[in-house]
């Protein structure tokens, strides 16, 4: 089938995460799927640009919105480019599909003194769960690394002296990013609850469950939200909110853009720049609340 030796171009050449490639291997399993019942074709891509283009609208009439639409159209895109390249289509169908538009959706965040509550009112602790917990929380909220980056940390990762960490990104793209001395304090605390655990399992992932299996992101995003609802009303309470309160509170206190880009690992600076649009936001409020005529 066409579709192997794409997704084996994905994983192993483009090198995405499991998560994304779970994706792309549902849109295009859609999208024979569309074909096939619609037009009774079966595991034939070579298609033209307008039953392509019905498949869009049928999935617009579904009530699937534009964001989603938009990120099937991305995966089409990669697929035919790639069949393309390999010389196994001889026209690109996509060159004539537009993306619908969507709207700006600005990235929600917790309040700097919500944040600031929350981790001045932890009860200090030496037990295994609780210092791995409060560390989790601590490393999301004060580098804005991802789930995945955090899942896979390593202890060998921390550079005490130097007070940094090494992430491993998205592409196997590696960033440096700086901790200060409340991060280094956590770790150590946590380092220490471990030497007192005999783990029945043994792994080099700095996370680890009491069995001492590595933890994994389900449990992470239980934590968050579970800590998150004690300090916001907001309806979506995950990993990538601390990583965006990370971002908007560093914009807020005077960071420059591009070195919230580096430490956030984006690729290009467009990325970065939707946090201006809260910072943006805050100052129309001010306005509103403080000017005469606001």
């Amino acid at each position: 089938m066409l579709t192997d030796p794409f997704f084996q171009y994905l994983q192993f050449e483009k090198r995405i995460s499991a998560h994304t490639l779970t994706a792309y291997k549902s849109d295009l399993l859609q999208f024979q799927t569309y074909l096939q019942s619609e037009y009774s074709l079966t595991n034939d891509f070579n298609v033209s640009h307008t039953l392509i283009r019905s498949w869009i609208v049928s999935l617009m009439e579904q009530g699937l919105n534009p964001r989603s639409v938009n990120r099937k159209i991305t995966t089409l895109k990669t697929f035919y480019k790639f069949l393309m390249r390999e010389g196994l289509q001889d026209k690109n169908p996509m060159l004539k599909i537009q993306s619908p538009k969507t709207a700006k959706r600005l990235p929600v965040f917790v309040e700097e003194e919500n944040i600031n509550h929350f981790f001045d009112d932890q009860e200090p602790s030496s037990d295994f769960e609780s210092t791995r917990d409060q560390l989790i929380l601590l490393l999301l909220y004060s580098t804005g690394i991802r789930l995945a980056e955090l899942v896979g940390l390593k202890l060998s990762d921390f550079d005490i002296p130097a007070k940094t960490i090494k992430v491993l990104g998205k592409r196997n793209k590696q960033r440096i990013i700086p901790i200060g001395a409340e991060i280094i304090a956590a770790q150590e605390q946590y380092v220490q609850s471990c030497k007192l655990i005999q783990f029945e399992n043994q792994t080099e992932h700095l996370f680890k469950l009491i069995n001492g299996k590595p933890i994994y992101p389900k449990m992470v995003y239980r934590l968050v939200n579970d800590n998150l609802s004690k300090i916001t009303t907001l309806s979506k309470k995950s990993p990538h909110v601390l990583r965006h309160t990370f971002a908007t509170h560093l914009l807020n206190n005077g960071a420059d853009l591009n070195a919230i880009k580096e430490l956030l690992g984006h690729s290009s600076l467009a990325a970065t720049q939707v946090y201006t649009h809260n910072s943006i936001e805050k100052l129309k409020n001010i306005y509103k609340q403080s000017h005469p005529r606001g």
